[in-house]
């Protein structure tokens, strides 16, 4: 089983590549069903469809894998009937991810997604302390349970749901990342500072510190703040444009895929290791920060 340690360690080894959004572009390929509980609705009808989204990750250079497990949560399936299959939903998930990179020949990390039990952009709606630590528990077992290799916390809006969260993460005992969604300024969608954050989940079980589902635009007075607050590498997938109505902090003209590769190695240069693309991102916009990290390092290589 892969530590926290070793996870680290691989990530401050050189910068690594993250995959891409899931469940928006499998929308944006006329994958409706995707639609459903932000991703489940594929895995029950288009596994097909999930299966091939990770071959294209992994193709385009990504070294880490997301499985469509974002509400894959017992609190989450409850509400529409499909808590008994939770077990099933989250084995499959991580399972298509697997398949899809061995399709493309590569060896990748799977990391399984933990998010916040209500509305992601909706802070306000964070349920009481005892919900938190007994929902994320139940859900951080079943998805250590999937065979993951590690659970990906993201799009956090509060630190105290963070916290329970990393809490029952860690229980599973495999590496943790921990991801938070801001807005402008560096705060949280809670209003919390990001370095106040950072700080709180800096804990032995944490391989690295994100930020994610941020407008491009955001994401460097963010990461300023995680790298004065953390000693952990910094993780950077940022949304393109992509919002709902209850987001329009989010709202902005998407970026080609060559010039989110460009503000990516802004990233990288602010402390980011683990570089990727949220909402509204593509297997294009992972190849071309792949292909830019590449170039990156080739020059750095030749200039020592």
């Amino acid at each position: 089983m892969l530590t926290p340690e070793q996870l680290r360690g691989w990530l401050e080894a050189r910068p690594r590549v993250l995959d891409g959004a899931g469940a928006g572009e499998l929308l944006r390929r006329g994958v409706a069903a995707a639609g459903q509980l932000w991703g489940v609705g594929a895995l029950l009808s288009a596994p097909e469809e999930v299966r091939r989204l990770h071959r294209d990750y992994a193709a385009a250079g990504a070294e880490v894998l997301t499985a469509l497990t974002f509400r894959v949560a017992p609190y989450s399936l409850r509400r529409h009937g499909l808590e008994d299959r939770a077990a099933e939903l989250a084995t499959a998930a991580v399972r298509l991810a697997r398949e899809g990179a061995e399709e493309a020949g590569r060896k990748v990390f799977v990391l399984a997604s933990m998010t916040t039990l209500e509305d992601c952009y909706r802070p306000d709606l964070v349920p009481d302390d005892e919900a938190l630590l007994k929902e994320h528990a139940a859900t951080a077992e079943l998805l250590a349970a999937a065979g993951a290799d590690g659970l990906l916390l993201e799009t956090f809006n509060t630190v105290r749901e963070a916290m329970a969260a990393l809490d029952a993460a860690a229980a599973t005992r495999l590496p943790v990342i921990v991801s938070f969604a801001c807005r402008e300024g560096g705060r949280l969608l809670s209003g919390d500072e990001v370095g106040v954050a950072a700080a709180a989940v800096s804990l032995p079980e944490v391989a690295a510190v994100g930020i994610n589902c941020t407008a491009v635009k955001d994401v460097m007075p963010a990461l300023a703040a995680l790298g004065e607050a953390t000693h952990l590498p910094l993780a950077a997938y940022a949304n393109n444009g992509y919002f709902a109505a209850d987001a329009p902090h989010l709202a902005a003209e998407p970026l080609t895929p060559e010039r989110y590769a460009q503000c990516a190695l802004a990233w990288l240069a602010a402390g980011a290791r683990l570089l990727g693309g949220c909402c509204g991102t593509s297997p294009e916009h992972v190849a071309a920060v792949a292909a830019a990290l590449a170039t990156e390092s080739e020059n750095a290589a030749r200039e020592r």
